[in-house]
């Protein structure tokens, strides 16, 4: 299927968009559009093979013992892993079908005022997985720091802010770096993960065998808030989906796209959260750098696996934590897209991700995950339902650029709706994602149906009065 041209995306359509506009914010045309099919799958696929979905998987396991056994954690992986698919194809398609960037998209249910807080719910925890991962690849930096100076070098913070620059520059050349980053990394990386997997299979399967697969479990609540966990993990960056589908080539179809985000996630996701489980369980520490450095006990290894750590962290922050956070910068200074990846890098410094995992447990990465998804949900949530039931995938693109048309001030029917659905999913915080889901999107379809009759954002939906 070629990219549609019903939602009126030409660039010369859009006349009223002020002179200000940074290119990166203006529908991707069809030579802009420079990732193939192959690129994007490994793009996916080493956005997967990342220390912070390792640290996800560790979390299971709490003093020694993991909270769901080995096929209590697959089940939970595999349903995860189906819903973070399907949603990611679904709301990928406006942006591949018209080149919109997704705070443009968000204008759609939200107006150009209104995005500003729904954009803000985005950037925010995609800046703090930045400084995460950068703080795990700066752990890493420092083992191989240490092995070089022969124990004389060990900063860990002085590692993290390095590495913090290194990324900011490659962020500097936009998706181009992004890509080829990604094919290296993924390679590299998942090959040596085969390698750690095997040593822990012949050196550590018993305790692994004891504190893991054969724990006892439950199929519980904690099992679904696992599930919620693994898919809120992914809630903010298939929200923004539109950032990444619109750099893909035309002509590629809606399940061509699915499967090029099953496929990559589901390797790479679930052979990392084993791995992370698997390490746990063997050294009692959710600090994955610390714990390989254990189970790996060879200076020269643990040096080659701490600069694929470090590959990982960078490759997964080019794809998920960069971008996003600078197209809101962006909207909310006007600044133009280099200054703005260098802001976010900066913010991310300062984001204390060393919080959130301590080497006893790794729960405060999991509690982080499940607020940031009490908000992301309902927003996804409307986007669906505005897009799919209340539009019937009809958008004039022209109109969202148009600060004194339609989309203009805030939709108060879509700021209720994620509020509701976000109060909502903090009754229940371990199942917070899909409770917003549910509750945000129904309310979104009753509050555009029923109140705020004269609402500009009704028009060119099912409830348009004038239609």
């Amino acid at each position: 299927m070629s990219v549609h041209l019903e939602d009126s995306i030409q660039s010369e359509s859009l006349p009223h968009q002020p002179a200000a506009l940074d290119e990166s914010l203006k529908p991707k045309t069809e030579g802009g559009r420079t990732v193939g099919p192959i690129s994007y799958f490994f793009m996916w696929l080493g956005d997967g093979v990342n220390l912070g979905n390792m640290t996800l998987g560790a979390s299971m396991v709490v003093a020694g013992t993991a909270t769901l056994n080995l096929i209590q954690t697959f089940a939970a992986a595999i349903i995860a892993i189906g819903i973070i698919s399907v949603v990611f194809a679904l709301n990928d398609r406006l942006g591949y079908r018209t080149g919109i960037p997704y705070v443009v998209q968000l204008r759609m249910s939200f107006g150009f005022k209104g995005s500003v807080v729904s954009s803000l719910m985005r950037g925010i925890p995609a800046i703090i997985w930045y400084g995460f991962q950068s703080w795990i690849g700066g752990t890493a930096l420092n083992e191989i720091a240490k092995v070089a100076t022969g124990g004389s070098f060990d900063s860990v913070a002085t590692c993290f802010v390095v590495l913090q620059l290194v990324q900011i520059a490659l962020s500097l050349y936009g998706f181009h770096a992004i890509k080829w980053v990604e094919i290296l990394a993924s390679v590299v990386i998942i090959l040596a993960l085969v390698y750690v997997f095997g040593v822990l299979l012949t050196s550590h399967g018993a305790a692994i065998t004891e504190n893991w697969v054969n724990a006892k479990g439950t199929w519980g609540l904690p099992f679904f808030g696992f599930i919620v966990m693994f898919l809120g993990n992914y809630a903010a960056i298939f929200l923004s989906a539109a950032d990444y589908s619109r750099e893909l080539k035309s002509g590629v179809s809606d399940a061509k796209r699915g499967f090029l985000y099953f496929s990559p996630i589901f390797l790479a996701y679930g052979f990392v959260l084993t791995i992370g489980a698997m390490l746990a369980s063997a050294t009692g520490i959710s600090n994955p750098v610390k714990a390989f450095a254990i189970v790996v006990d060879n200076a020269y290894i643990t040096v080659g696996v701490s600069a694929f750590i470090v590959i990982g962290a960078i490759a997964v922050n080019m794809v998920a934590n960069i971008v996003p956070p600078a197209y809101v910068i962006t909207l909310l200074t006007k600044l133009k897209y280099k200054p703005a990846v260098t802001i976010t890098g900066l913010l991310a410094i300062g984001s204390f991700p060393w919080v959130l995992v301590q080497d006893s447990s790794a729960q405060g990465l999991g509690l982080f995950i499940l607020i940031y998804s009490a908000f992301l949900g309902p927003i996804i949530s409307i986007l669906l339902v505005e897009y799919y039931l209340l539009r019937k995938q009809q958008v004039n693109i022209a109109e969202l650029y148009r600060e004194d048309g339609p989309f203009a001030g805030y939709n108060p029917c879509a700021l209720l709706a994620m509020f509701i659905g976000a109060g909502a999913a903090f009754i229940v915080v371990e199942l917070a994602w899909l409770v917003g889901v549910f509750v945000a999107g129904i309310a979104y379809y009753l509050l555009m149906k029923y109140a705020w009759k004269d609402s500009p954002f009704k028009k060119g939906t099912i409830f348009d009065q004038s239609m």
